[in-house]
Parts: structure tokens; C-alpha cells; sequence
């Protein structure tokens, strides 16, 4: 008998296929946001539309300067795949939802593992309305947060490891 894929997966992987149009040469991350079922928006890591990107420039001016993960994101051209795929998306249609996030280091092509929104990205999921933010941590594995315990724990919107 087959067994079916579950539904956090299920999104998962589709987030995962978004994130192949990500233009970062560090990390590319992809997002979707689901609610009832229905694939709401989708976004990638990639510069803002019309400027240059990483790969197409050949360079990540972060890798450059050596700045480690998580710091200095004011020198990344990319918008974040959360924010890329909440501009997509009315707030109407997005309260209530649950957003479906994936990386993946370009070097090693494998599964980002530690995974988080950076702190900016975390006040547009708040504001968003969004309810639960589902990461992906290895190929069947996943992390489920409520995005409550951010707003809940107030000073956390301070930068973790994030992109």
C-alpha cells in the first residue's frame, strides 16, 4: 500500500520547488502561505524586482565582507521569501493562515536544518495575521511555531540565526 505524504510535507515540498527561483548564492528560501487548503501566495529570496541579483552579478556582497549568518541583512540585495510571498498576498486572505517555509544552502545543497525568520520578517508574519509558521528541518522533518509565542515573548524579535 502507498502511504500517502502528509500535508505538512505535502506544502513543504511545494515550498521547496519555490525556493529554486531564489537568486541567492548563500541561501535560498522559499514560502508559501496556505489557509483552508488553497495555496494563497508563494515567494523566494531574490533582489526586488527590476535590480540585479547575486547570481546574476556573480557575488554576495555579505560573503565578500565575511559577515556571518544572521547579521548585517541591510547589505543583502534579496527581499526574504516571507516577506516576498506576504506582499503577494491581501492581509484578508492571509489571516488565519499558515505559512510553509524552506531553505537551503547553495554550497552544500542540502536542507537549511536551523532554520527562523530574522526579526523583521517575524513582525511582517505578525502583522500579516498569520497563525502558524511550519520550517522545514530535514526532508521529512519540520518545526511547527505559533506565531502567538512571538508576540507573547515580546523582546524575541531580536535577530536569531535566521538567513
Amino acid at each position: 500500500m502507498v502511504k500517502r505524504r502528509d500535508k505538512h510535507n505535502y506544502y513543504l515540498d511545494i515550498a521547496e520547488t519555490v525556493l529554486e527561483r531564489g537568486t541567492c548564492l548563500r541561501r535560498n528560501f522559499g514560502a508559501i502561505i496556505v489557509k483552508n487548503d488553497e495555496i494563497i501566495a508563494t515567494g523566494y529570496s531574490g533582489a526586488p524586482r527590476r535590480r540585479k541579483n547575486c547570481l546574476d552579478l556573480g557575488y554576495c556582497r555579505r560573503e565578500q565582507l565575511g559577515v556571518p549568518r544572521g547579521e548585517r541583512y541591510e547589505l543583502c540585495r534579496s527581499v526574504h521569501a516571507e516577506a516576498n510571498c506576504i506582499i503577494s498576498a491581501s492581509r484578508m486572505s492571509m489571516l488565519g493562515g499558515v505559512m510553509y517555509l524552506v531553505g537551503r544552502d547553495m554550497k552544500t545543497n542540502t536542507v537549511v536544518e536551523d532554520a527562523s525568520s530574522c526579526a523583521m520578517c517575524k513582525r511582517l508574519i505578525i502583522n500579516a495575521g498569520i497563525d502558524k509558521l511550519v520550517i522545514r528541518n530535514a526532508p521529512d522533518k519540520y518545526t511547527v511555531v505559533e506565531v502567538q509565542s512571538w508576540v507573547d515573548q515580546d523582546d524575541s524579535l531580536t535577530d536569531t540565526l535566521g538567513y
